[in-house]
């Protein structure tokens, strides 16, 4: 079996250069392409760590090849080209799970992913010795192959990851609207709050605790994939002594003893309770605190803090008035925290205006597939 692969890590739109930025951090050269793909080569301990390691990322997967594909028949013949036989042992579940074609000749999906089986499973049956009219077992390990073809060149990988990067593995229960924990995590990124983590860090809006939860597990260096697993886990040629070495490394990185302040608050006693238990399945039980707590209920003293929010605006939870009143006790509250930075995403193209005051900078990004705005009120520097 092989061991240098040719990887690609893929990220909600706008979050590209911050996944980067983590596998740089990880040691590993990444190119951003032209596509806005993030891409990069390594071998299996590579498919471990950034799996281990993402925040922002969704998944990880190996790009087994690209070739021109105008017609059904290039796109057989370049799949059959590849050499399957080096990823795929006997027995091996192979869906073709997605096929999306952008720009391209061929464009009818599910014909692109029944060209693509038919191509895989010749090669198996001639690889491994299968007559033609006697079909191979599909009884043992998930590799669940996608096809992306984009102005007429076709992308064939496998995904390493599984279950998308952002489960996390600590959602016990959820609100009406969570954000996805790998957007959670992107947006504490772009915060001011990494360059001094001991200073506060609180979510008035906490819901079910994601962005706390996430904070902390950046604060104290947590590998996120730590309590979930992964498809690559299950393939007879990925050898566990490697997985098991690379979460010893990160076990060892981990700074239990960070001293962090991250608190969060929310009108719903339910959303508190569900917080909680998702530390709590986390491991994370007092170190992030949760409180029942109406925003304009929110006062501190403290000084040079960092709040991140997400709101429940009114095209995610359908009552538009009530969020429009919500931007405004937001923006009468947090006046008085001059020294605090302020994050605040919402899809309210009108935020600004009922919240009280402009953005210092804002950021668009897409939860799910709904376009939001992350507007950014920095703090008063304390001299």
């Amino acid at each position: 079996m092989k061991n240098n692969f040719k990887l690609v890590a893929t990220a909600a739109a706008g979050l590209e250069s911050l996944t980067a930025k983590e596998l740089r951090d990880l040691g590993i050269e990444v190119t951003l392409d032209d596509r806005s793909r993030v891409l990069f080569s390594g071998d299996k301990t590579t498919i471990a760590t950034a799996n281990l390691w993402l925040r922002t990322a969704d998944r990880v997967k190996i790009i087994v090849g690209e070739f021109p594909a105008k017609t059904f028949d290039e796109l057989f013949e370049g799949v059959y080209a590849l050499e399957w036989e080096d990823l795929l042992p006997f027995g091996a579940k192979f869906p073709i799970a997605k096929a999306k074609a952008v720009k391209s000749d061929l464009h009818n999906e599910p014909s692109i992913q029944a060209i693509t089986k038919k191509a895989v499973a010749k090669k198996l049956q001639e690889h491994y010795h299968r007559p033609e009219n006697v079909p191979i077992p599909e009884t043992g390990a998930l590799f669940s192959i996608e096809v992306a073809l984009h102005k007429n060149v076709a992308t064939i990988m496998i995904d390493t990851t599984g279950d998308s990067l952002f489960k996390r593995g600590y959602r016990v229960d959820k609100g009406g609207a969570p954000i996805k924990e790998n957007m959670a995590a992107a947006i504490i990124m772009l915060t001011n709050w990494r360059a001094n983590m001991t200073r506060p860090f609180v979510d008035p809006t906490c819901g079910s605790g994601t962005f706390c939860i996430e904070a902390a597990l950046i604060g104290m260096n947590i590998a996120p994939g730590f309590n979930r697993d992964f498809a690559f886990e299950a393939w007879p040629w990925f050898e566990s002594e490697i997985f098991e070495k690379v979460c010893e490394q990160a076990e060892s990185q981990a700074n239990y003893d960070a001293v962090l302040d991250i608190s969060g608050f929310d009108v719903d006693g339910r959303m508190i309770k569900i917080a909680q238990e998702n530390a709590l399945e986390i491991g994370l039980d007092g170190i992030v605190s949760f409180k029942q707590m109406r925003l304009q209920d929110f006062h501190t003293e403290k000084l040079d803090g960092v709040l991140v929010s997400n709101p429940p605006y009114g095209e995610r939870l359908g009552d538009e008035a009530a969020a429009f009143q919500l931007y405004q006790e937001m923006g009468e509250t947090f006046k008085p925290l001059e020294t605090w930075s302020k994050y605040i995403l919402t899809s309210d193209l009108a935020f600004e205006a009922h919240y009280g005051s402009k953005a210092t900078k804002k950021r668009k990004l897409y939860n799910g597939r709904l376009r939001t705005d992350l507007y950014q009120y920095f703090g008063k520097r304390i001299k």
